[in-house]
């Protein structure tokens, strides 16, 4: 929902209509509706899109997609989501060097 949430924020900042993003999108409003709603993801295509129509960073918005969907991965895993995140970033420093 962090990508939902920074498009809802920019949408009101910038005074655009859910219909006018759809519409850029190619999308129906109800479906817009929902990725800002956090209901449903955004294509990972659409993440560009929206950086473009917004006039934002491409990268930033590429990052909240990802977290959403890692956190999406960890939901429901209490005990274990911290652990799981620490190991995934060690892997992933092993991977850099």
């Amino acid at each position: 929902m962090l990508l939902g949430n920074k498009i809802k924020s920019l949408r009101d900042e910038q005074g655009i209509l859910q219909r006018q993003v759809a519409a850029y999108l190619e999308i129906d409003t109800p479906m817009f509706s929902k990725i800002e709603r956090g209901d449903r993801r955004a294509k990972r295509s659409q993440v560009p899109q929206l950086a473009e129509y917004f006039h934002v960073d491409e990268k930033e918005l590429l990052i909240l997609w990802l977290a959403d969907r890692i956190l999406d991965a960890i939901e429901g895993e209490k005990e274990l989501q911290f652990r799981a995140i620490e190991v995934a970033k060690h892997e992933l420093t092993k991977a850099d060097l």
